[in-house]
């Protein structure tokens, strides 16, 4: 168990972050969701009702969306996109070991590769299609969810309810997007630039203390 953990430590405490802050959402997205409700003269709603409303899907999703979206982007520019001296970026003056192509012989090497033909070139960019995939579905449940809670609220007020149709260009819907694909953006801009001249020891994501700023990958 305690090997386990050493190999395993950092997906292990991501995980139970998320559960912990997807459990801190509910309960207080519950709350203000029925304080809502109240202040708009309705009633107040249970926690099973409240997982499979708008409010709670379209404040989920659109927070995962954009994650996605930051993550395949940045997959996907890191090929041929460079920063010079940033740790997350290759190094424009020299080949990566990431660029080589794969060979079946080598020790260990995934089953895709030992096989060969189309599983292997599917396999080549297998993170790049599972994270816009990811994107994809979330952006999809973004939009369903925020187009639900758009029309919980004109049903309160009485008001006609919006189509799928007209909503895909409604402003609240891309303004929930773009207030966070802005803000992961500015994360990943944050990160390539300072790691060019600010150091963690001992962290993947920084170079060693002492490497110059113009050196380049981790």
């Amino acid at each position: 168990m305690k090997t386990f953990l050493r190999n395993n430590g950092l997906g292990i405490c991501f995980l139970v972050l998320f559960i912990g802050t997807l459990f801190g959402q509910i309960v207080f997205g519950f709350k203000e969701h029925n304080k809502e409700l109240i202040d708009e003269g309705s009633t107040a709603i249970q926690l099973s009702s409240y997982l499979v409303s708008g409010h709670f899907i379209q404040s989920t999703f659109e927070n995962w969306e954009s994650e996605f979206l930051q993550m395949s982007l940045f997959v996907v520019f890191t090929i041929f996109l460079m920063q010079k001296g940033s740790s997350e970026s290759k190094d424009p003056d020299k080949d990566e070991e990431v660029d080589r192509q794969p060979s079946p012989t080598r020790k260990d090497a995934p089953w895709p590769v030992k096989k060969g033909g189309w599983i292997l070139e599917v396999y080549k960019h297998s993170l790049t299609i599972v994270l816009f995939l990811l994107f994809t579905a979330s952006f999809i449940a973004h939009f369903y969810g925020s187009l639900k809670d758009e029309n919980e609220q004109l049903a309160l007020k009485g008001m006609p309810l919006e189509s799928s149709a007209d909503y895909i260009g409604d402003s609240r819907f891309w303004y929930e997007s773009f207030q966070n694909w802005q803000s992961e953006f500015l994360s990943v801009f944050v990160i390539v630039v300072l790691s060019i001249y600010l150091r963690q020891i001992g962290s993947s994501q920084s170079k060693p203390v002492d490497a110059p700023h113009m050196e380049t990958g981790e």
